[in-house]
């Protein structure tokens, strides 16, 4: 692709080969490498780190014992690019020559909503609280190591005390998303709305607490986690 700043919707990332490895959740590139061991993912992530350095486009990188977590994205377009897709292909050949194994099975992103009347009102007061930064209608932890808090317009979300207003999103790869809804209903929970999937899933706990299962398809790059 010859616009290395053109953003790639989740749709044609699908369309892309060489990236088996990797999941497109909530607008990154996500991988996980199953190293074993420090060394081996020490290994793993200094090949990364070098690739990054000649191509100066830089993910983020999270090593621990038994894993490392890759996330791509272009900051300066503001979503997944060529490039992310270029390094990503790099990143996977390091791993398959290291005999590592990739667990796209695994990715996941956990966020969280809060209905509100107006974000207007409570943003800043969320941002200065948790210590994270504004962007857009969402607050992030500046060192993306928090979950993103993000505001849900909804009118009519000031009654009374114990009257839910958080909800917890979980995003996952697409091919995972009804195996998870499934789980969650056969371990007590209900589903209590699918009009959005594969976009997400609405489900409750015993106790009416609802979680949204969440995929990056079905729904435009202007979408909230949930609408």
């Amino acid at each position: 692709m010859s616009d290395a700043k053109r953003t790639l919707t989740f749709e044609q990332v699908e369309e892309e080969t060489g990236l088996g490895d990797w999941r497109y959740v909530y607008g990154k590139l996500r991988a996980r490498f199953a190293t074993g061991d420090f060394a081996t993912g020490l290994a793993l992530v200094d090949r990364i780190g070098a690739a990054a350095e000649e191509a100066d486009h830089h993910p983020d990188v999270t090593l621990t014992y038994p894993q490392v977590d890759v996330v791509l994205v272009s900051h300066d377009a503001g979503g997944v690019t060529s490039r992310d897709l270029d390094l990503a292909r790099t990143i996977s050949g390091f791993a398959a020559e290291a005999g590592v194994e990739a667990r796209p099975h695994e990715v996941a992103v956990v966020e969280l909503a809060l209905d509100v009347p107006d974000e207007a009102e409570v943003r800043d007061f969320w941002a200065a609280v948790l210590g994270y930064e504004v962007d857009g209608d969402e607050v992030h932890d500046p060192a993306a190591a928090l979950p993103a808090l993000w505001f849900q317009r909804a009118p009519g979300a000031t009654g009374p005390l114990g009257q839910q207003r958080f909800h917890v999103d979980i995003g996952v790869p697409l091919e995972l998303a009804e195996e998870r809804v499934a789980a969650a209903v056969a371990a007590g929970g209900t589903l209590v709305s699918d009009d959005r999937a594969p976009a997400f899933w609405v489900l409750a706990d015993a106790h009416g607490n609802q979680v949204c299962v969440c995929t990056s398809a079905g729904r435009s790059s202007s979408d909230g986690a949930t609408d």
